[in-house]
């Protein structure tokens, strides 16, 4: 049996990537007049996007790469911006370094 959400029901729900990376909590859905049109995922402590953005809140998933909803959201990985650790370290050496 198909068992549906309420949109109340995401908000605050985790998500995670199709490769299992944790990738954020939902933060708000937006709507067109008819459909889901994407997700606001906001970067918590331990997120891979707040690893990314840095000091940014958080990102817009389309819906389109949604894969499935239940206890937790489940994204595609192309949702993932490009990173790399050495580009992390660099970038956090250049702010370390800034007086």
């Amino acid at each position: 049996m198909l068992k549906m959400k309420t949109i109340s029901e995401t908000y605050d729900m985790k998500v995670f990537t199709d490769q299992g990376d944790y990738f954020g909590d939902v933060e708000e859905v937006i709507l067109t007049s008819t459909k889901i049109h994407g997700w606001r995922v906001r970067a918590t402590k331990n997120s891979f996007l707040s690893k990314v953005l840095g000091n940014a809140k958080g990102v817009i998933v389309p819906h389109q790469l949604v894969k499935a909803v239940g206890d937790i959201i489940i994204i595609s990985k192309a949702a993932m911006p490009n990173y790399s650790e050495e580009e992390s370290s660099q970038q956090q050496a250049m702010v370390s370094e800034t007086p």
